[in-house]
């Protein structure tokens, strides 16, 4: 009985063990196929996209197709800087030419026998194009035969702009030279711009990426090629010769006139040479986006015109007189309507990305835009820059800046003497010409432009205020008016002026606050002198300069819109704005006698004074919106070397208040609209005024 029940436990126990294995190679089993399934599925959605493009890469290469570069147009939608489609042919070579190498030299003889039935071709094609030599075929500028340039499977371009006729032979024979070079015959665009050289300097021109890529100067080309040299998306792959934006315009709204490559996957050889007929798939480019002025083409030129003349009548009295800068900006919206540096010249002359010796000769004074930086002269003998002292259209807020310290009231009257005195030796500093105004009160002390009153009742009064601090204090209130700052305008290479009563060398802290009182001390832009008076006119808003209205994609829709913008905003009292805007009346009958709101308009004129030649030379500034009452247009010009303001700048101004009328209309009706009348007032046979 006992020898049973001990067989009896053994058997159960071999049971259990036998049990316990099985159970243990079941999940043995289990573990394992878990593993292969966690693993087989990571290969197929994590890793398998990476190690499919990874395949793919060994055998295939991405070459990107550049976007047609989107538009430039002005306020009216005329284009102003505009892609022309042309028709390039490229070459790609299908083996080893190479001279470094014994098959590349033993391959040369029947590439040269290709090359040179090509240009017979071209020839016979176009007799009157441009005709290589062989030699220039095979340079590492065309068919870069070392790779210097390009990878053994890159598409070299070898002739751009083609005929009708050239682009059919190419399409149709493009296997004429099959496995020594592959033809391809591609639309692209060369950039051309408005042959009456329209805001040249505000549109911009082009450069080649490989000549801005590594530019301090150039972050945004800079972040594109460190991402290019990791393997970026080929939508955004930048060619070494694309042409990109390089100033103004162009470069500011790179980003969006670009659009988006296409590209073409090839198949390659092992020896990294395209493989003929292994084209494996094609994705068509994006077009770049419409980038929309608010220049109105009309005002510009007839700003740029009125600079010209005006250069030319000033000439007889100031010989030195070269340049001229004016900027018209809208009021209520911040909408920069004109933006002129002159002289310009023909922007055309970057259309292809690059410059000749002799051209850039004939524009290196003229390139810069003088509006947002100091820009030399083109005439040599012309020794002021484009950032000059404002003179006296610094004076109402001189007045302003007296009123909010409480230095004076808005009734307290002055004696103009015709001088002020300051320092211990009672050194006199005049009005213009000498002038003995009498008795004034602060509106008349602008009207009148008041050297004395500005000495004595504000520049003098700041520095015992303010002590040591009083250069600084100055500083922010020019600033609060966007003088000594950025005015944010969407334009590469602002600018922002110097302060000159900021600098020890400029004199002791009375004479810095005697001269900064008047207009003497601080250097400014026509962009700042511009935003600076749209705060005058609109009473302390200080608002962001918009060159662009909107954007807008190839079918026409809105990507991106640009507003009123208020970036500041300079607190004052109604009675203090009420005074400045009465003292803005300055007589200027000469230029604006005949203007229709000659009663309904706020000015001033500046002489700013500078040291040049051993002489005093006077600088023409004048601002000046429109109508009084509810202003709508800003302008500020500065003609350097022109002599008095109300001479020189006023007429330009003139005739850019007329060109905003006719097209816009200063009181909300543009006169381009309204029927020609006979001096009687009756309409002639309805048809419209003429424009100005």
């Amino acid at each position: 009985m006992k020898v049973q029940d001990k067989d009896r436990e053994n058997e159960m126990r071999r049971q259990r063990g036998f049990g316990l294995r099985l159970n243990l190679f079941f999940f043995s089993v289990f573990v394992i196929f878990s593993v292969i399934i966690v693993r087989t599925a990571m290969l197929q959605f994590v890793e398998g996209p990476q190690l499919k493009q990874e395949a793919v890469s060994r055998v295939t290469r991405d070459i990107p197709m550049q976007p047609i570069r989107g538009n430039i147009l002005s306020a009216e939608g005329i284009p102003i800087a505009y892609s022309k489609p042309v028709q390039t042919l490229y070459a790609t070579p299908l083996k080893n030419f190479s001279n470094n190498d014994e098959k590349g030299l033993k391959n040369r003889p029947e590439l040269k026998k290709a090359v040179n039935e090509l240009l017979l071709k071209f020839k016979e094609l176009n007799p009157s194009g441009e005709q290589p030599t062989l030699e220039e075929m095979l340079s590492r500028d065309r068919l870069d035969l070392e790779n210097v340039r390009h990878y053994g499977y890159t598409p070299r371009k070898i002739r751009t702009d083609l005929t009708e006729a050239e682009v059919a032979y190419f399409k149709e024979h493009k296997n004429e030279f099959k496995g020594i070079l592959m033809l391809d015959v591609v639309e692209e665009a060369t950039r051309e711009y408005d042959a009456d050289s329209v805001a040249v300097q505000t549109v911009g021109y082009l450069s080649k990426f490989k000549s801005v890529r590594e530019n301090k100067n150039f972050p945004f080309y800079q972040k594109i090629y460190k991402a290019q040299a990791s393997g970026a998306d080929p939508s955004i792959q930048y060619q070494e010769d694309e042409i990109v934006g390089y100033y103004g315009l162009e470069q500011q709204y790179q980003e969006y006139l670009r659009g988006k490559n296409g590209y073409k996957r090839i198949e390659i050889t092992p020896q990294s040479m395209a493989k003929e007929g292994g084209t494996e798939e094609i994705v068509a480019p994006e077009k770049g986006n419409t980038v929309w002025m608010n220049i109105n083409k009309s005002i510009q030129t007839q700003t740029e015109k009125a600079i010209a003349d005006q250069i030319q009548i000033l000439r007889g009295k100031h010989p030195y007189v070269s340049t001229g800068f004016a900027v018209a900006m809208e009021v209520d919206t911040g909408n920069v309507v004109a933006m002129a540096s002159m002289p310009d010249f023909d922007a055309n002359v970057y259309k292809t990305g690059s410059v000749s010796g002799d051209d850039f000769n004939q524009i290196e004074n003229l390139y810069i835009n003088g509006t947002i930086r100091a820009k030399a002269p083109d005439d040599q003998r012309n020794k002021a820059e484009s950032v000059v002292y404002l003179g006296s259209t610094i004076k109402p807020l001189s007045v302003l800046i007296g009123l909010k310290e409480g230095f004076f009231g808005t009734g307290t009257g002055y004696t103009d003497r015709g001088y002020a005195e300051i320092g211990k030796t009672n050194t006199r500093i005049q009005n213009a010409g000498g002038h003995v105004i009498g008795w004034i009160y602060p509106w008349e002390a602008i009207a009148e432009s008041s050297n004395a009153f500005m000495i004595d009742e504000i520049g003098k009064p700041m520095l015992s205020k303010y002590g040591s601090k009083v250069t600084q204090v100055w500083s922010d209130y020019m600033k609060q008016f966007g003088l000594g700052v950025e005015t944010k305008v969407d334009l590469p290479g602002e600018q922002m002026g110097t302060e000159d009563f900021m600098k020890e060398v400029s004199g002791s802290l009375l004479t810095r606050m005697a001269y900064a009182s008047f207009g003497q001390q601080g250097k400014y832009t026509t962009m700042q002198l511009a935003q600076y008076t749209v705060m005058l006119a609109n009473r302390g808003e200080r608002l962001k300069p918009h060159i662009v209205g909107k954007i807008t994609d190839s079918e026409g829709g809105t990507v991106k819109e640009f507003g009123r913008e208020v970036i500041g905003k300079a607190e004052f009292s109604d009675e203090y704005w009420d005074t400045v805007q009465k003292g803005m009346a300055t007589d200027v009958k000469d230029a604006f006698g005949d203007f229709a709101y000659k009663d309904n308009f706020a000015r001033k004129t500046g002489t700013s004074t500078q040291w040049i030649r051993n002489q005093n030379i006077d600088n023409g500034v004048f601002i000046a919106y429109a109508p009084r009452d509810n202003p709508k247009l800003a302008v500020a010009v500065v003609v350097p070397e022109g002599g008095f303001g109300s001479q020189s700048a006023a007429p330009i101004a003139r005739k850019i208040f007329d060109a905003y009328d006719y097209e816009y209309g200063l009181d909300g009706n543009p006169k381009k609209l309204q029927p020609k009348t006979n001096e009687d007032g009756t309409p002639v046979d309805g048809a419209a005024v003429q424009n100005p």
